[in-house]
């Protein structure tokens, strides 16, 4: 195997395992909510997990489905829709987050490293396909930040840390 080639593989790797830290994340989070707290929302102009859920499953069946053939914006998307919340309970929504992930990582996990310099669209605009998967990386990023912000406001004390508790970093540093 070539070096590019090689480097294209493991640009591949760390971006599905960038994409695995952040479901795992979100999957955290929502393993720490009450079915109600799906639909709250910080304040009107703030998004609800259920709302944030649903965006990330539109956004993610509309980008990497086709991914190499067909504009990531896809005409059957309602991406406006996306930020309605319609109530749905706690079963529907996990189930259109792995529905999203699933699309995600199938596509992910088929391409080779010769597709990365490939030109696909988003919204007509052309995109490396290196660049299509950093966006996505980004934009993922961005909304489980959220889900994670507005997790542990509505669980409060009863917060379980997803990462190091406070005042417990001494203990992770090395020598110490």
């Amino acid at each position: 195997m070539g070096e590019a080639q090689e480097l294209g593989k493991v640009m591949l790797e760390e971006s599905i395992q960038a994409f695995r830290s952040m479901k795992a994340l979100g999957d955290r989070t929502l393993a720490q909510l009450e079915d109600v707290q799906f639909g709250e929302a910080l304040d009107p102009e703030s998004n609800s997990m259920e709302v944030l859920i649903r965006h990330m499953h539109g956004n993610m069946v509309s980008r990497w489905t086709d991914f190499l053939t067909t504009d990531g914006e896809k005409p059957d998307r309602d991406r406006d829709g996306e930020f309605e919340g319609a109530g749905a309970g706690r079963e529907e929504l996990l189930a259109l987050w792995e529905a999203g992930w699933a699309v995600v990582f199938g596509t992910l996990e088929s391409l080779q490293p010769a597709d990365l310099l490939r030109t696909v669209t988003i919204r007509g605009e052309a995109h490396t396909v290196v660049k299509a998967i950093q966006r996505q990386v980004s934009h993922y990023g961005y909304h489980v930040g959220q889900m994670v912000f507005l997790g542990k406001h509505l669980r409060s004390e009863s917060w379980q840390t997803l990462s190091i508790a406070r005042g417990q970093s001494r203990a992770f540093r090395p020598g110490t």
